[in-house]
């Protein structure tokens, strides 16, 4: 198997021919699954065949994986596009899977420094370029700025027209504060002609939302992805940053159905909702929530980062039905006599409890791990700091009926709890849903490459957000939790999800279906697609899913396994879904696990192993060795060669989408164009 080093070497076109042809085949669940090349012999020897697998319908297969799969890890990441990492990884739909012209957005505008227009694709963004005078400068890929995800950004670069169909054509402009208007390029702040052409930082940006990785950069993640499986259609739910997602992770939906009860409580995507709390519903951008706010008055109330100047402003009380609510089970009377404000944290959910009462299920245990909540190993004293705590990625805190019951909220953990817990093996043993996020930090102790000041500084976070965290240090979080899980008891009843919860704005060719959309009748979701991979013992290896997917499939999944009734069934959720329709004409709002077509992930799993007719996967087949990942550059920067993958924007040898010349990935941070040496300006 050639890799990217033999390449840049020029290696035979027989030698690259035999990488790239997958094989195909229909599970056993009827959905597309494609396998990627094989590459290597212990990878070869535990991979699936889809083709092969022995029959079973959805009913046997749900059935089986109860009797397997005890616990539900959801390793949770920060603000990547599926392309970003994953447009050219053999096999995926991808940014060469067809031709250009056939590929949304490939090609696209972007205004010169002098006000000339010009034109920008997809390109690899390269560990090193050559500069002036001949000399290799290093860019380190690994650390990023973050680029426009904001609501109104990401529909802008979406460019939805009347049907809705997305043009994906506005990446690179809005990222210059442009649009087009009447066929002409305008300012998006104005909407009249700019006032001056776009400074080099500006255009760098435009530059850099087009950008992409591969497995140079990111050797874990394709690891992961060649070694389980990949999901190639899995889709944020809103069109909007990380907190309508955070919240869709548990709810499926970031606050329609409490419009639809409360149309008084609206939100606005220019910023300024109709309520005088900042964030209407649904949430559509970054408010922190309302437990532990300046406006909550509880006895016990959920942290905030100091540094946060979102206490003053929060979002509205988060009101209907998540799976935090589900998971209460047959206990759910009980455990709601702790909350604190019953009459506004259980206002929308009554008929929701008595359902859930009704049916008797046991309650299932979770957690929500995230670094910064509490007291973490990296902190000196007893005290907790939750100076690397990010109040807006943690979902479960919006909703009252979590924040304002001590009993609940005492799921609510910091990042180092997980590594205890999993360690010292004091996870229920009933099982559960254990969720783990990153922050501001890294409990590992690393530190970015790149020996510039500025981004040794800004870039120690761990949870991949552009801006902040490194993207080695990121995957080394992942390692690390794969690894927590493979060595402990856990393995061999698991199942792994990793996923993100949106995209940054960064551009990805596929253009997603919008089904619903905001009070003022912008895009609201689906949104573009985000990186998702399924690990587990029982999982397929070395394939491909196309199962259109969401953060509504991973709770359709925990509905699945654990019995559990479907958020969008649930009879308040039905209510207010109909009167969605009723007052707003949007058949498609509420919880995702209830739209039609949705995935559940099912496309992960081998039947062959969860019949017994093939052994499951052993723990070691997960592990990445704490030597390499301690170590940066992972796998010494030769990752595509460790893993004898070669990327699909080689071709004979040749890189087919080089970076621009004026390339910056961090034209915020350490602004400039790269001329000697090592790149610090």
């Amino acid at each position: 198997m050639t890799s990217r080093r033999c390449l840049r070497a020029g290696c035979s076109a027989l030698a690259l021919l035999a990488t790239l042809h997958p094989f195909m085949a229909v599970a056993a669940t009827g959905a597309l699954v494609e396998a990627a090349p094989k590459s290597g012999a212990e990878v070869q020897q535990f991979a699936s065949d889809p083709g092969r697998e022995p029959f079973l319908s959805t009913a046997e297969k749900i059935a089986l994986l109860r009797q397997k799969v005890k616990y539900v890890f959801v390793l949770f990441q920060e603000n990547r596009s599926f392309d970003f990492y994953f447009g050219t990884y053999p096999g995926a739909r991808g940014l060469f899977s067809q031709k250009p012209g056939a590929t949304p957005g490939f090609t696209q505008p972007l205004v010169n420094t002098d006000g000339t227009v010009g034109t920008i694709q997809p390109f690899l963004i390269p560990e090193t370029v050559t500069a002036a005078g001949g000399k290799t400068v290093s860019i380190f890929p690994a650390d990023t700025d973050s680029v426009d995800h904001s609501h109104k950004g990401i529909d802008n670069s979406l460019n939805v027209d009347r049907d809705g169909i997305a043009a994906n054509d506005r990446y690179a402009l809005n990222e210059e504060g442009l649009t087009t208007k009447a066929g002409k390029i305008v300012s998006t702040a104005t909407g009249l002609p700019a006032a001056a052409p776009p400074t080099l930082v500006q255009k760098q940006r435009g530059e850099l939302v087009m950008g992409h990785i591969d497995c140079t950069t990111a050797p874990f993640m394709w690891q992961f992805a060649d070694r389980f499986a990949l999901f190639d259609n899995f889709h944020q739910t809103i069109i909007g940053p990380s907190t309508p997602n955070a919240i869709a992770m548990i709810a499926g939906q970031s606050g329609e159905t409490q419009w639809a009860l409360h149309p008084e409580q609206a939100s606005s995507n220019t910023g300024s909702p109709v309520v005088t709390t900042s964030g209407g519903e649904p949430i559509v951008g970054d408010p922190g929530p309302f437990p532990g706010s300046n406006l909550d008055f509880s006895t016990v109330k959920p942290p905030y980062n100091p540094g946060d100047e979102n206490p003053a402003k929060p979002a509205l009380n988060q009101t209907y039905a998540s799976l935090p609510l589900s998971f209460m089970g047959s206990q759910i009377e009980q455990t709601i006599q702790s909350d604190e404000n019953p009459a506004l944290d259980l206002l929308d959910v009554q008929d929701d409890i008595k359902a859930i009462w009704n049916r008797h299920l046991s309650p299932v245990n979770w957690g929500w791990y995230q670094e910064g909540y509490d007291h973490e190993p990296t902190e000196a004293g007893g005290t907790a700091s939750h100076a690397s705590y990010i109040i807006h990625h943690n979902g479960p805190q919006y909703f009252g009926y979590v924040g304002d019951n001590p009993k609940v909220a005492s799921n609510l953990h910091g990042l180092g709890d997980f590594f205890a817990d999993v360690t010292a093996d004091k996870l229920p043993a009933q099982g559960g849903v254990f969720y783990v996020r990153g922050g501001y930090s890294n409990n590992d102790g690393l530190k970015p490459l790149d020996p510039n000041p500025a981004v040794q500084a800004n870039f120690t976070g761990n949870d991949d957000h552009p801006g902040y965290s490194d993207l080695q240090i990121s995957e080394a979080l992942l390692a690390d939790e794969v690894n927590a899980i493979a060595a402990s008891p856990y393995w061999k009843d698991s199942a792994i999800v990793i996923t993100y919860d949106e995209t940054d704005g960064l551009y990805d060719h596929e253009a997603p279906v919008i089904r619903s959309h905001d009070p003022e009748g912008a895009p609201l979701g689906a949104g573009p697609r985000v990186p998702a991979i399924v690990i587990s013992p029982y999982g397929r290896a070395h394939v491909i899913s196309h199962e259109y997917s969401e953060h509504g499939s991973v709770i359709k999944f925990i509905d699945r396994l654990f019995d559990l009734t479907p958020l969008a069934f649930l009879p308040d959720e039905v209510k207010a879904r109909k009167l969605g329709k009723q007052q707003f004409g949007q058949e498609n709002l509420g919880p995702s696990d209830g739209y039609p077509g949705q995935g559940e992930l099912l496309t992960a799993f081998d039947n062959a192993r969860l019949t017994g007719q093939a052994p499951p996967l052993p723990a070691s087949y997960a592990t990445i060795a704490d030597a390499q990942v301690k170590h940066l550059p992972h796998y010494d920067g030769q990752g595509c060669y460790a893993l004898n993958i070669v990327p699909t924007d080689y071709v004979g040898g040749k890189l087919l989408d080089p970076a621009p010349a004026d390339f910056n990935p961090r034209p915020g941070t350490t602004p400039g164009i790269p001329t000697s040496g090592t790149w610090t300006p």
